[in-house]
């Protein structure tokens, strides 16, 4: 097959599945990890994909469903910048529900070192704290979806709907100014729907690139949040738009 041919099919399966893997590609074309690399280099300077750590992905698509290993290793700096923003809304005692983003893995090692209990519906938060005496640490169990590394479905909301939090970081695919809060997951977007409902506060935590864009599954209007976390200052449009619903932001 010829470099352009190959470079074509790997359009068509990123306009399908909206990620993937070098390792994945590299067995599909029966080529080298570098060979598919420079694809992708080539693909990203055409403005096709978004190249990141082990792989690609396409930002398009309501139904952008991204796997967590290149999510995790996407926009580090900013989920970093984020995650330190966090840690003044947590205090010693409190009861934290931290989601299944790439975000909330880094929010959970800044608040590592606190006295505080988590329920989370992550198995990499899971074992980012597990070693910790200081954190109680509870998972809400459920059926473990290896591409977000979550536990979801019926028992993953059962057993949030078992708890109330202080607090809750949660995260999602998409928002914009008319559609609210949105995910490609529906599954995700259920268990942040259920723990809104169960928390004292919701903060939404979001990297730039998640503004000005809708996803396929709704999960919360704005007045149903407390504030929204970002690492870039946001147009004057949005804060306009989310005073009118109380809705703090913290962007600088």
């Amino acid at each position: 097959m010829l470099p352009i041919e190959r470079r074509n099919y790997i359009k068509n399966i990123l306009a399908e599945k909206k990620s993937i893997t070098v390792s994945e590609l590299s067995k599909e074309f029966n080529v080298t990890e570098e060979t598919i690399r420079r694809d992708l280099n080539l693909l990203e300077k055409e403005g096709v994909l978004i190249r990141t750590y082990g792989g690609a992905f396409i930002q398009e698509g309501t139904l952008n469903v991204i796997d967590y290993s290149l999510r995790e290793a996407n926009h580090v700096e900013s989920k970093k910048n984020i995650a330190e923003k966090c840690i003044k809304f947590v205090h010693n005692g409190d009861s934290v529900f931290l989601d299944s983003s790439s975000t909330a893995a880094y929010i959970a090692r800044a608040l590592c070192k606190m006295k505080i209990t988590v329920l989370t519906d992550s198995l990499k938060i899971m074992t980012i704290l597990s070693n910790y005496d200081n954190i109680k640490l509870i998972g809400t169990g459920g059926e473990l979806s290896q591409r977000t590394m979550s536990f979801i479905g019926p028992g993953a909301i059962h057993s949030i709907n078992q708890y109330y939090v202080d607090v809750a970081f949660i995260s999602c695919r998409s928002l914009s100014l008319e559609n609210h809060i949105t995910d490609s997951s529906e599954y995700l977007a259920q268990v942040r729907q259920h723990i809104i409902e169960r928390s004292n506060k919701t903060y939404v935590v979001a990297d730039y690139s998640k503004f000005g864009r809708t996803s396929f599954y709704h999960i919360c209007h704005f007045r149903k949040i407390h504030a929204i976390i970002t690492d870039r200052l946001l147009d004057q449009d949005w804060h306009t738009t989310l005073s009118k619903y109380n809705v703090k932001v913290y962007d600088s």
